[in-house]
């Protein structure tokens, strides 16, 4: 049994519950979206005159998930907060703050998973040219093509992290939150566009690779805006930053690339996530599966 002091309030079950997951060293972003989720229904069943723990039937919860449906919430986004709600009232089994757990029967709604965006080999071209003309954003795009790499991560990288050499060009990425270390080795096209950049870039003591006019480092929001003006102009529609990873994975598939190795270079932490890939991936058969799983 976990040991914490008896929580008497949903707001103290609340905070008892977020501490319980910093000791669990879960990550920053897991951590807030499990805060916003049992903060919105604390604030929820408050409003229905319930604000201790022991007082919460089933009902009170598939009452929040059918006003989270009337407010056009998502399946998805429904399930996400169900998982949340199960896994507070867990803890809150566990740690002795109630008898019963009355998330136990509650059901999560159906919905398809849709299948990754990934770019035609149309528009994967339309957007390289779109942006050609901007040295820094054809850099960052033929780096996010060409590699794989997170947003997140393309974000944190310093210019130490990148090898242009002529015999083993790479990219090393550095361990933290939401990325796995690895080396990934750079083709041709984009040691071209990183070196084009590197002449215009910035002169600054900041480190980062990517910075701006004043050189601070380009922040996430800031690539992730340049990046959908680009979609935009190369008339690519319904494409989102994230698509470019899943584009790169699959062509990598396509291309015979076995399945560990892509996996490993994409910093998945489970062969698995790369494998649902394959069936995107029409080369690819259940012979070949088989095969890559052996390399």
């Amino acid at each position: 049994m976990i040991e914490y002091l008896q929580i008497m309030t949903l707001k103290d079950a609340r905070e008892q519950f977020i501490g319980f997951l910093k000791e669990r060293s879960r990550s920053s972003a897991t951590i807030l979206a499990y805060s916003k989720d049992i903060e919105q229904l604390v604030d929820f069943l408050a409003k229905e005159g319930k604000t201790e723990a022991t007082q919460i039937e089933t009902a009170d919860l598939n009452a929040f998930m059918a006003k989270l449906a009337k407010e056009n919430y998502t399946p998805k986004s429904i399930s996400r907060k169900t998982n949340s709600t199960k896994t507070f009232f867990k803890f809150l089994k566990s740690s002795g703050a109630v008898a019963n757990d009355p998330a136990t029967a509650l059901e999560h709604p159906s919905f398809e998973n849709k299948p990754p965006r990934i770019l035609s080999k149309l528009e994967y071209r339309a957007l390289r040219d779109a942006a050609r003309s901007d040295v820094r954003m054809s850099a960052i795009i033929e780096l996010l093509l060409q590699t794989g790499l997170r947003i997140g991560e393309l974000a944190k990288l310093n210019v130490d992290d990148i090898n242009l050499s002529e015999e083993n060009p790479s990219l090393y990425i550095r361990p933290a939150e939401g990325s796995v270390e690895r080396t990934i080795p750079l083709n041709k096209p984009v040691v071209d566009a990183l070196k084009r950049y590197l002449e215009i870039r910035q002169k600054t003591q900041n480190k980062a690779l990517f910075v701006t006019k004043t050189g601070r480092p380009l922040l996430v929001r800031n690539i992730r805006t340049a990046i959908d003006r680009y979609f935009r102009l190369a008339g690519i529609s319904g494409a989102k930053v994230n698509d470019l990873r899943h584009t790169w994975v699959a062509h990598q598939l396509t291309s015979g690339i076995s399945l560990t190795m892509v996996s490993k270079l994409a910093g998945h932490k489970r062969v698995s996530t790369t494998e649902r890939y394959l069936q995107y991936v029409p080369s690819r058969t259940a012979e070949d599966k088989v095969k890559l799983e052996e390399l």
